[in-house]
């Protein structure tokens, strides 16, 4: 095994903001080609190596290789065991450990699909693996997938929906020195935020994982001048909810629970939402995975792209190093430690026989 940490390192100091990520993708491209027991295909700055062994189940190791914008950490910094620098954690070091996994292990106790995908970290439309999916869903067959998403060492299962939701409240515009004359949109919203805010939240637990859901108002627009009753005042709202809903269900949940503030003239509009995913962890190779290391499992309570793979009938979990906390941080760094860690478990995974 290389020193994953410099390896990590390497693919640092490789540029690779949404958008950019050709550089990132010809480096991994170049040392996979390496490997005789893969073969290769491209599309775009989206990468698969695939195993061909015809073992009786495969597995996906996936990860993207974009980062967000750079926040004076652009360069990797190594002191002693840890690495700082943009993507470290999100999510270079899990790329680090599946190329590792990939240039090494020739022959798996399971066949083996390594999706390194471009345009994770901006809007579902620029989305690598969405792309895949929509143009050759072959290439990501499988029985059971991993995304190398920092997780601290736990294997974060499943993960919550999201949605956002705008409300737009009616009024009457009038003077503000007559009042009386007009009715006050932003009073309204005030009443509805009440409602947000005093939502006591929702704490279901779905095969062992205890997920907890979340109501917040993220922007509120309201008010054409400084001495005129508001007509009109908006809210966004985010939406996460547990994998024992879809994305109807939220909406009408939502919806019931805003009706006593909602009226004629009024807009509700769910401007984008995105599926949750149960945790799968009856699958044979999560359960093998948690009980061989004895992993600490927990519910994923943001939204990560297992949710595209549970679209399309594949059980999805979320494991790799570095911890999530940091991620898009400027302290954002990973451990030695937390780099082996994830080898080890993966390699484990890939070479016994369950």
């Amino acid at each position: 095994m290389r020193d994953l940490l410099a390896l990590t390192a390497e693919l640092v100091d490789i540029p690779s903001v949404s958008h950019a990520e050709r550089a990132i993708t010809d480096r991994i491209e170049a040392e996979l080609r390496t490997a005789s027991w893969l073969t290769i295909d491209r599309l775009g700055d989206n990468l698969v190596a695939r195993t061909q062994l015809g073992r009786p189940m495969r597995l996906v190791l996936a990860g993207h290789t974009d980062t967000v914008p750079i926040n004076d950490n652009d360069r990797a910094r190594v002191d002693g065991d840890t690495l700082w620098g943009l993507g470290s954690a999100d999510m270079k070091g899990g790329l680090a450990v599946m190329l590792e996994l990939a240039r090494t292990v020739d022959d798996p106790a399971v066949d083996v699909t390594y999706v390194f995908y471009a345009g994770e970290e901006v809007a579902s439309e620029h989305n690598g693996l969405g792309h895949l999916f929509r143009d050759r869903a072959d290439l990501l067959a499988g029985d059971v997938a991993i995304l190398g998403e920092p997780t601290g060492g736990a294997l974060e299962a499943g993960c919550q929906g999201t949605m956002r939701i705008r409300v737009e409240l009616a009024g009457v515009r009038a003077h503000s020195a007559r009042p009386w004359m007009g009715r006050n949109a932003i009073h309204r919203l005030g009443r509805l935020l009440a409602i947000v805010d005093d939502w006591p939240g929702r704490e279901p637990e779905i095969d062992g994982c205890a997920y907890r859901e979340a109501l917040q108002a993220v922007m509120a627009e309201g008010g054409v001048a400084g001495n005129v009753v508001p007509g009109r005042a908006s809210v966004l709202l985010n939406h996460r909810f547990a994998p024992d809903r879809d994305e109807h269900a939220a909406e009408m949940w939502l919806r019931s629970l805003l009706r006593p503030v909602l009226e004629d003239g009024d807009r509700f509009e769910v401007v984008d939402a995105a599926p949750s995913a149960r945790p799968g962890l009856d699958h044979p190779l999560l359960a093998a995975l948690v009980e061989r290391n004895d992993l600490e499992v927990r519910a994923k309570l943001g939204w990560t792209d297992v949710a595209r793979f549970a679209a399309h009938g594949i059980p999805a979990a979320n494991f790799g190093p570095g911890d999530p906390l940091v991620a898009h941080a400027a302290d954002e760094r990973v451990t030695r430690h937390q780099l082996e860690l994830a080898w080890s478990v993966l390699h484990d995974l890939l070479t016994v026989q369950s």
